[in-house]
């Protein structure tokens, strides 16, 4: 299937030739016709499935049919909801892509700088408001704000909306903008209170779901590295020797953790910068800039700040610390093999790690394989082995469990531990 067999008008089609798009995703391909028919959308699916566009291409369609039919004053017409600023940028940057030759008027808006440039552009007028829950109600609140108009709303992310504590920020803009409105919902995992959230704002929703929540893609090549805590940073710089990995998007569950992790990288020759809620938005911009054109070698992140980090070509993520949430998973290693392109995560776990890992590996229903062919092994090798027999009793002794890995792009390869040795990993 390509765009053009979407029914998008010719402007949007443009566009997208110049952004050399030509395919749709899975979801784009469901969603679209269904968002273009006027109804609600209840949209799950992992992150790099392309869920911007798949909301983004329909509702500037529509909106620059409804203008082209009569002239409307310039209020705020759709209101996408997001949970960080640089999702917020994001998704701010593909309504400009998709929409450079519509002429409707979009805004971002996000707190940590200054409101002034934000509520000029709302004066002058806006079509399409992207904005986080807390500069919303704030702008709301001092009435630069109003959602009297508004015809679409789109929560986005709406899982981490929810893990960041910005339900009841959701739930008062709720009650400002109009009953009568189509509504469409994306969350890459959909427990309970999601779906009670959804239930409550949706009418008659259609769903669309790509993946199972709990999937990785198979284009990703996963390896897990069983290290003591003391020696990560450690191992992290024996990893980065290999100067075939040319991006690296590493994981740190802490701020405190991700700076003292970019101090050792610096101090070990390897440009690094961090990017964490603690940072100002000139720097959180600043270093994905850098990491995106390449002079940042290593990004290292929390989970909060990376959610909306879209990279093309982004070759290996690596977890230095697992995540104690199974989904955060997922999320993190979603962030490279995006768009069908290959990509490779490594995970690091020490002793206290391997209640999380038993967790990750009933989510994501296979086995990691375990590289142990490195020089920072665990010192007490029979725990090793005593998690690995945790694992198999975990597993259920699930089939398959050493499954090939897909090809990878030209510059990727897997690491060994030893450049000379031909070790392989073996499967937990």
């Amino acid at each position: 299937m390509l765009f053009q067999d979407l029914n998008l008008i010719e402007p949007i089609l443009k566009a997208l030739k110049t952004e050399g798009y030509t395919q749709p995703t899975p979801i784009q391909q469901q969603a679209i016709p269904i968002i273009l028919q006027r109804k609600d959308l209840l949209g799950c699916a992992q992150t790099g499935t392309g869920k911007t566009a798949a909301f983004s291409i329909p509702l500037l369609q529509i909106l620059h049919q409804e203008r082209s039919q009569h002239k409307e004053q310039k209020t705020i017409k759709a209101l996408i909801l997001t949970p960080t600023r640089e999702l917020a940028i994001q998704i701010d940057e593909s309504l400009a892509a998709y929409g450079k030759h519509t002429g409707l008027k979009h805004l971002v808006i996000f707190g940590g700088v200054s409101q002034n440039p934000q509520t000029e552009a709302l004066r002058r007028g806006v079509d399409i408001l992207v904005a986080t829950p807390g500069r919303l109600l704030d702008l709301m609140n001092q009435r630069f704000v109003h959602l009297d108009h508004l015809k679409f709303l789109v929560l986005d992310e709406a899982d981490r909306m929810l893990d960041m504590g910005f339900v009841n920020d959701v739930k008062k803009i709720l009650a400002k903008v109009p009953a009568k409105r189509q509504t469409l919902f994306f969350s890459a995992t959909m427990p309970k209170e999601i779906q009670q959230l959804a239930d409550t704002i949706l009418n008659k929703p259609e769903k669309v779901e790509v993946t199972p929540v709990s999937s990785t893609a198979e284009t990703i090549q996963q390896e897990m590295f069983f290290v003591d805590k003391g020696d990560k940073r450690a191992l992290l710089n024996h990893i980065l020797k290999d100067k075939s990995i040319q991006t690296a998007l590493v994981f740190t569950r802490t701020k405190h953790g991700a700076d003292k992790v970019v101090k050792d990288l610096i101090r070990a020759g390897i440009t690094a910068e961090a990017i964490h809620g603690n940072k100002s938005q000139n720097a959180r911009q600043r270093a994905l800039s850098n990491f995106k054109n390449r002079s940042t070698r290593v990004l290292v992140a929390t989970d909060i700040a990376a959610r909306g980090i879209d990279v093309d070509e982004l070759t290996h993520v690596i977890n230095f610390e697992l995540p104690n949430v199974p989904e955060t998973y997922v999320h993190r290693i979603g962030r490279t093999g995006r768009a069908g392109a290959s990509g490779i995560a490594f995970s690091f776990c020490d002793h206290e790690e391997k209640e999380f890992l038993k967790d990750i590996h009933k989510l994501i229903a296979k086995d990691i394989p375990v590289n142990d062919q490195h020089p920072y092994p665990m010192k007490q090798m029979n725990s090793v082995e005593r998690i690995k027999e945790e694992m198999k009793a975990t597993s259920g002794q699930r089939q398959g469990r050493s499954r090939s890995n897909p090809g990878q792009r030209s510059g990727q390869r897997r690491y060994n531990g030893n450049r000379s040795g031909s070790g392989k990993p073996k499967a937990v």
